[in-house]
């Protein structure tokens, strides 16, 4: 079983901010697959089901970012799945606005998302990265993150959130090193 991993924070408050792209790409998911984010556990909810071929299990940690690890490794081990058959979907500050970026290891970059989930599991899982960031971002990035996107970028933010859902169905199909080459 495939584990995608949406970040983000609870509470309609947070639901259309930068900080939870991983939350709306996981709605989109599900959406296309008929599957139902709805169960209850390891503080988040999830949904199972198949993408193509694929059993997948969406999660969405509840913990808020910065306390996200605890949960993604909970739901991993209940599962045994492998470090390789992760990949936690987050907002990246320091990329573009739109721009996706895989990897299949890595430092946090600043993520405190991710820096929690690194502290619990390690830095072997895979990410997908979604650019939230732009040319003259401000200093205050914890505002700029918890911010909604500019009427500009709520126009184009339905394509890069279909880019992004198609990447991830790419990943758990043909694998990691096909998404980073068709999306990176």
């Amino acid at each position: 079983m495939k584990i995608i991993v949406g970040l983000g924070n609870p509470g309609k408050e947070y639901a259309n901010t930068r900080h939870n792209v991983g939350f709306m790409v996981l709605e989109e998911l599900a959406a296309r697959h008929g599957i139902r984010i709805k169960k209850k556990g390891f503080s988040g909810v999830y949904g199972t089901g198949k993408v193509g071929t694929n059993e997948v299990l969406l999660f969405e940690p509840l913990t808020y970012m910065n306390l996200s690890g605890g949960s993604v490794a909970a739901v991993t081990s209940k599962h045994g799945t492998e470090i390789k058959d992760i990949l936690v979907v987050a907002d990246d500050f320091n990329i573009l606005f739109g721009v996706l970026r895989m990897r299949q290891k890595g430092s946090s970059g600043g993520h405190h998302g991710l820096d929690s989930i690194i502290e619990n599991m390690g830095n072997s899982f895979n990410r997908l990265r979604i650019g939230i960031g732009h040319e003259g971002m401000p200093e205050e990035k914890s505002g700029y993150v918890l911010s909604a996107f500019t009427k500009e970028e709520s126009r184009v933010l339905p394509e890069v959130i279909d880019r992004a859902a198609a990447c991830v169905e790419t990943w758990i199909g043909q694998g990691v090193e096909k998404a980073m080459s068709g999306y990176n």
